[in-house]
């Protein structure tokens, strides 16, 4: 396994290169601030920064071109923004999707594969016709919780039993890089509801516990083979990507934010509050909820740093917390979103769907360290974007 960890990026035609945390200070290249982290070299001048490889006037740290990223799930919702965004950074993402649900048209002009992960034969053919596959995000699963809870056996096979296909043809290929989409519905609830990567875990749906199952999976895999894991545990991504490619796209999103929308835009009648008697500060549920491109930035981070991510955790695997720090109840978002909107929108309460939790929001040191990636989007940013989104989707989609 050849390791990499910087990559050269391209905006605006110009070319930067990433500097990983670990590297000494670059003598004489200059820094424009809030476009990426830049590590030791300018942690007093900026929390991110991009350097340009046209303005330099002292040494600059070996780069590698652009990367070619196999993504499954490619045609979904974070997938499909992921996508953009490894393109943003100057990659090449290999799209693999079954279209089971996503959408054909989130892929855009990328290079698709339509299959299912645990063809074999296909991720094969894959890996021959693309031999400079650096590693895998692999975001394909389902992931409706009241949908596991019905339809347990279903989620167990598609996430779990061909996940673990996916990961042994991979070893086997020589591409052993596996970048995993993992959830934070797996801690148990906490008193201050602040979790750590370390904190005790106890999912509480099918769904969660698939997540569960495949971040062990990776675990004893890398333990015993040349695969190597970096396990993202996801918390809320909302939000759609800047440009209003891609956003949610179920026609009755169980996503909070998606329901919200609907509401807003007279779709629904109402928005429902599930769950009021959580041990909350006002009974709702609490969330950490991330801007869907935050989330994809801390990919494109991941993949680009992984050998380094890796050797630094010092497992052939290691796990990260994605948030923002901040934890949102219900209530509390429902208000954010009435100020962004403009005016209230009706709401009624209900019950708590199997399944659901209080929540959790996510301490966020870990991926700060080792990925030196930080949330730059705000709430009222995402609740923008996905308004947006709810105006733009006939348009992309067909339907509202």
């Amino acid at each position: 396994m050849q390791p990499f960890a910087l990559g050269v990026h391209r905006r605006g035609g110009a070319s930067y290169r990433r500097v990983p945390d670990c590297y000494p200070p670059v003598v004489g290249v200059r820094v424009a601030p809030g476009r990426g982290w830049a590590g030791k070299c300018s942690r007093t001048e900026a929390a991110e920064a991009w350097h340009r490889t046209d303005l330099t006037c002292g040494p600059v740290p070996p780069t590698l071109g652009p990367m070619k990223v196999l993504v499954t799930g490619g045609a979904g919702y974070i997938g499909s923004v992921t996508a953009k965004a490894l393109e943003e950074a100057g990659h090449v993402p290999v799209i693999l999707d079954s279209l089971l649900t996503g959408p054909k048209v989130f892929v855009r002009d990328r290079i698709f594969y339509e299959g299912d992960i645990a063809d074999r034969a296909l991720v094969a053919r894959i890996a021959e016709e693309h031999p400079d596959l650096e590693a895998t995000i692999h975001m394909a699963a389902r992931i409706v919780v009241p949908e596991s809870v019905a339809m347990p056996y279903v989620y167990y096979r598609d996430n779990v039993a061909k996940s673990l296909e996916l990961f042994d043809q991979l070893e086997k290929l020589g591409k052993p890089r596996v970048l995993f989409s993992s959830s934070a519905s797996l801690y148990a609830v906490k008193p201050d509801f602040e979790v750590t990567e370390a904190d005790p875990l106890a999912p509480g749906s099918p769904y969660a516990r698939t997540k569960r199952m495949m971040e062990q999976v990776l675990e004893d895999m890398a333990a015993a083979t040349e695969l190597r894991a970096i396990i993202l545990r996801y918390f809320n991504p909302i939000g759609s990507d800047p440009d209003l490619e891609s956003g949610i796209y179920a026609k009755e999103p169980s996503h909070v934010l998606g329901q919200l929308v609907m509401a807003a835009r007279g779709q629904k009648d109402a928005f429902t509050i599930t769950g009021t008697d959580n041990p909350t500060r006002d009974g709702t549920g609490i969330r950490d909820y991330i801007h869907v491109w935050d989330l994809a930035r801390a990919h494109v981070q991941a993949i680009e740093r992984f050998d380094e991510v890796v050797a630094a955790s010092g497992e052939p695997s290691v796990v990260l917390n994605i948030g923002t720090g901040s934890g949102v109840t219900v209530r509390e978002l429902v208000t954010a979103f009435e100020k962004v909107f403009g005016r209230e929108v009706p709401v009624r309460e209900a019950p708590s769907r199997p399944g659901d939790v209080p929540g959790a929001f996510a301490n966020v040191d870990r991926a700060h360290e080792l990925l030196g990636w930080h949330h730059e989007l705000s709430l009222e940013d995402a609740i923008a974007s996905a308004l947006a989104w709810g105006e733009k989707r006939q348009e992309i989609l067909g339907y509202e």
